[in-house]
Parts: C-alpha cells; structure tokens; sequence
C-alpha cells in the first residue's frame, strides 16, 4: 500500500495541497514605493502563492538592470513613462501603459533657512542667498534629477530671469546647457556628476535625500508633490508653467530638454507620467501581466497617494489581450 501511495504521489495523481511559491520581481521607482508597497500586499492576499519582491531605484537605473545587467524582471514601473520607448523599445518591451500623473515642489523643514519667506514666485532668489544648500537628485539616474534640471531652466523663461539657472546650476556643478537660435535649450548631463557641496546636495534618487532634509543636512529639496504628502513635509508649489504637472504647458515645456552624456539619451520636458510594463525577458509574462492587471483594476491606490490616476489608463504598443479592456490605446 505505502509502495502504490509513492508511486501515485511521484505521477501527481495525489495532490497533498502544496504549492510552490513564486517570486515576482519590480523594479520601480523610489516614488512609487507607498502605491507599490498597497498593490504588493493586495496581489499577495489574492494569489498566496505568491511572494512580490519589490526593488526601487531612480528609473532610469531600474531600466538599466534590465538592459544592461541583464537582470530579470517581471514589472518595470518607471516615474517618466519615456524611458520605456526610449530605453527598452523595441528589444526589451514592445508596450507600455500610463497610469499616473505627479508634480514637482520644493520640500522644506521647520529648520531651513528663509522657510517663513520663500514661496513660488521667490523660491530661486532665496536659494541665491549665502548659506542656503539645495538638493536634487542625480539626473543620470532618476527621471525626477533630470526634471530638476528642466524646471530650473524653465525658470528662466518664466520668470523673465537669464541668470537663475546660471547661478543655481552652472555655477555649482559641472552641468552644462546650449541655448538654441529658436529659443529652446539643451541640458548636458555629464556622465560624472561633480557639485559644490557647500551649496549642493545630491544623490542618486530622490526617495535617498528625505533622510538628509528631515536632519537638516540640507535646506530646501525638489520632490515629487506625491512623496512629499506621504512623508508629511512642508512643500513650496510651483507655478503650472515650470511644475511639469500641467497637460495644458506641455509646448512651453517642450522649450527645455536634457541630454544625459554618458547614456547618448535625450529627454525633452513633458508632464509627469508614470509607465508600466512587463520585460520581453521576464521569466514569467503571465505572472507579470496579472500584477499590472491589479494596478490597472484599483487605481484608487494611486489617488490615496496622492498621485492622481489616469483612468482609464493608456495603452501604447502591443498591449496585452488581458489588458486591452481595461485602457485606452494611445
């Protein structure tokens, strides 16, 4: 008898209930981490087989795992959907989905400098002022570095003002930008980031420059609008025009882009949209695709972020079947 229950358990024709566990792989934004950290928990609940092993890194780095570590994946979600097309299409993804929208603030303590003067319309002449230390983080690696870089270009149209970006950037960094005889602007990203650190603060993504602010390491921080809520940090909101939060400013955004030197990659300034997709090298499509599947079904996650969704969200490329009903192709 115990001969004949061996010889049906190795067939599998006797199920004694256990299942291997799975592991799905993100790769995200550091933005994303409270939105993601809610899907993880209610993909878990629904699939308990299932373990989501979540990585957040600036986007473009989370891109490059997978396109040059060749690391696996089974969601890449990105804070500037652009990356996708630009970075991955077509030998790494051939779709993507927008799914959310942010803007940009400047985030602030109880302890920094001029706290009780600064506001949208003087924040660039406070940073001038001595001893004032501004952080950013690292446009070669995070979407929200390089969209630093264009609001504070953008400024200077704004607010009819050529030296802000002089003063604040050139003179601190070794960044570098071209201005173009039909009035727009390239940013040169070097591929090594050397600043001033007596009024510089940088990292490589913005999620490693909250700790750094709350201890007064530092005054004043450009952020996602999103993460600065979830942290409860008081924030100075820009105008629409320079905030990269407006649909209706996109062609005044298009006036500013950003060359990153050591990728051979250009970026042009646009409004902030989220992306997602599932890697061509993913070693489990299906597992991926059912996880961007919840994303999609509940994006009152991203509202209780603070990261208004778009709803339904838009599907450019070959999307997934499971998937067409739920967007809007682009």
């Amino acid at each position: 008898m115990i001969g004949l229950l061996l010889v049906l358990s190795f067939s599998g024709c006797i199920d004694f209930g256990s299942e291997e566990t799975k592991v799905l792989k993100i790769f995200h934004a550091g933005s994303l981490a409270v939105p993601f950290e809610e899907y993880e928990k209610m993909y878990e609940e629904q699939n308990k087989n299932v373990d989501v092993q979540r990585e957040a890194a600036g986007s473009v780095a989370c891109v490059r795992k997978i396109t040059d570590l060749n690391r696996n994946a089974h969601v890449l979600a990105s804070a500037d959907y652009k990356v996708i097309p630009e970075m991955m299409m077509p030998e790494y993804a051939d779709w993507y989905v927008m799914v959310s929208k942010n803007e940009i603030v400047i985030a602030y303590t109880e302890m920094s400098k001029y706290n009780n003067e600064i506001n949208g319309e003087n924040w660039y002449e406070i940073f001038k002022r001595d001893g004032v230390k501004y952080g950013f983080s690292s446009p070669n690696d995070d979407p929200c570095g390089y969209r630093t870089q264009m609001i504070i270009q953008l400024s200077e149209l704004y607010y009819n003002d050529s030296t802000i970006y002089d003063e604040l950037i050139l003179a601190n960094t070794n960044f570098k930008v071209d201005e173009n005889d039909d009035g727009t602007y390239l940013i040169r990203s070097p591929k090594s980031i050397t600043v001033n650190e007596e009024r510089v603060f940088l990292r490589s993504k913005e999620v490693d420059l909250l700790g750094p602010l709350q201890a007064y390491a530092y005054d004043y921080l450009f952020i996602y609008k999103s993460v600065a809520d979830q942290h409860g940090l008081k924030y100075v909101e820009l105008p629409n025009e320079i905030n990269l939060g407006d649909y209706k400013s996109e062609e005044f955004y298009s006036k500013v882009s950003i060359t990153l030197e050591g990728q051979n990659a250009t970026y042009m300034a646009t409004p902030i949209v989220y992306g997602l997709t599932v890697p061509k090298n993913a070693e489990d499509r299906d597992l991926g695709i059912s996880f961007v599947k919840l994303v999609l079904n509940h994006p009152e996650v991203f509202e209780n972020a603070g990261q208004p969704a778009i709803n339904p969200a838009i599907g450019v490329g070959n999307v997934p079947d499971e998937l067409k009903s739920l967007v809007t192709m682009g």
